[in-house]
């Protein structure tokens, strides 16, 4: 393990003084990999082959195939902006010498173009899981296969993310990898300076102290907001979904290999009339008095808003865009602790990949999340991943810190929403619907009207769980 971060952290520092140079056609067919001139000192690279060749934790194989078939909105290779090829790109060329061949979609299109690539025999070998639209309906559907043959989850690569593989099994088959849980989903941002001038406690140290919870997060609302002076609330478009996941209950759940919806638990009906108290007291800012129906950021910064809660993506940019958007003293924390939860959960979703039917190189895809399980143990490849979050975003340590934090909460206590991935309809349905307390509709409405509706989605695929696959 010592020479595997010795060589990830010589392999990263070189890289990172690189210059991608793309030559892609940016087009939405197939491409190769257009950054095959680009590499690393060839001293670095013996290191890397040297270190990789002598880990108990990569497996010694010669790969028939080494090119994997990725489709998705974005490309793992390196962009034309100079991105820093992946840790877990440059061990598996290192390793095994493969390469990722990218296949450019859209997000409307993706599913479309990939049943179109599976039937026209193209090989398509893996595809994203983390929009949680994936599974298990993907299984379902009969696009994507198990993936039992080529990944070993009681290794020691993959034992620590072995339960929650297992928690997601389909009709007795892993469908799905998930590599780790993320915590960054919805973080609650705000701006320090303007705590500070409405006399109110920073959320980070009452979050370090053990008193983040809701009842902090209302107190604060509830003595800040003011109509007259533009003083408001929550803004945004997730605070709903980020909020209601603090529970530990998300709306659609697996348990023991069936699809379980949990729109009748207490918890759930509890947080939907928190969220219409939040409402009826003017907490919300969309909508009250003269601010409109339109999300603004820009108002953390100018001090108008009090908490923006969204993915930790939106400080994933250059410091002066996120400083623009939030202020020069924002911040975020965890969402706030819901008190009566039997542990500190926040809004989770899971870093994880398919793999595709008919995808020509199962074993070569598996490799690769062999060689993205090997990054995440790295400690090494972590402290650059934040060097680089310091030198690209202008993080602060602070930053980082939380970020971990987040992190942490999401590993120990991981709950996956799965609507979306019963089917479309499903997904869309209780996206708007239990966002519906939050605009003025009492939960009691909407839980007559939503709750026969899902049952019924639900019970369809657990029915026949492989109903379109001929098994």
């Amino acid at each position: 393990m010592k020479k595997a971060r010795a060589f990830i952290s010589a392999l990263i520092l070189t890289a990172m003084s690189l210059s991608l140079v793309a030559c892609g056609s940016g087009s939405s067919s197939s491409s190769s990999n257009p950054y095959e001139n680009v590499d690393v000192d060839s001293e670095v690279r013996d290191s890397v082959n040297q270190a990789a060749n002598g880990s108990d934790l990569l497996e010694d194989v010669e790969l028939e195939n080494k090119t994997i078939k990725w489709l998705a909105t974005w490309d793992i290779n390196p962009d034309a902006s100079g991105k820093n090829k992946p840790t877990e790109l440059v061990v598996f060329e290192e390793k095994y010498g493969g390469n990722i061949q990218y296949y450019q979609v859209t997000w409307d299109n993706r599913y479309e173009k990939l049943a179109e690539y599976i039937n026209s025999g193209e090989g398509i070998d893996f595809f994203w899981a983390g929009d949680m639209d994936a599974f298990p309906k993907g299984a379902v559907s009969g696009i994507f296969s198990p993936i039992d043959d080529y990944i070993d989850f009681s290794s020691p690569l993959w034992e620590d993310v072995q339960d929650i593989n297992d928690d997601m099994m389909w009709a007795g088959n892993h469908y799905c990898a998930i590599v780790q849980s993320t915590g960054d989903d919805v973080a609650c941002v705000y701006n320090r300076k303007t705590m500070q001038e409405a006399g109110l406690s920073d959320p980070a140290e009452l979050y370090e102290d053990g008193e983040w919870d809701w009842n902090a997060f209302q107190s604060m609302l509830q003595k800040f907001v003011d109509v007259d002076k533009q003083h408001y609330g929550i803004d945004g478009w997730w605070f709903e979904n980020g909020l209601i996941r603090t529970t530990g209950v998300a709306a659609v759940t697996i348990d023991d290999g069936q699809l379980v919806s949990n729109l009748s638990d207490p918890a759930m009906e509890r947080v939907q009339n928190w969220l219409y108290d939040l409402y009826s007291t003017n907490c919300i800012a969309i909508g009250v008095g003269d601010y409109g129906w339109n999300a603004h950021p820009e108002f953390v910064g100018e001090g108008k808003v009090l908490f923006y809660p969204v993915g930790l993506y939106e400080f994933y940019t250059e410091e002066s865009q996120w400083k623009t958007k939030f202020g020069e003293d924002a911040f975020f924390v965890p969402m706030p602790k819901d008190p009566e939860a039997d542990d500190y959960y926040i809004p989770t979703r899971m870093e994880a990949y398919t793999f595709v039917k008919g995808g020509g190189n199962p074993q070569g895809t598996a490799k690769f999340l062999d060689c993205k399980r090997f990054a995440i143990l790295d400690e090494d490849t972590k402290a650059v991943a934040d060097q680089q979050f310091q030198e690209d975003y202008g993080w602060t340590q602070e930053m980082l810190d939380m970020k971990d934090e987040m992190q942490r909460l999401a590993d120990e206590n991981p709950c996956y929403d799965l609507s979306a991935g019963v089917s479309k309809d499903c997904g869309d349905l209780l996206d708007q619907q239990l966002r519906a307390a939050a605009r003025g509709t009492p939960w009691n409405e909407t839980y007559d009207s939503l709750y026969a509706a899902v049952q019924t989605f639900i019970d369809d695929v657990n029915a026949d769980p492989l109903k379109n696959t001929g098994e």
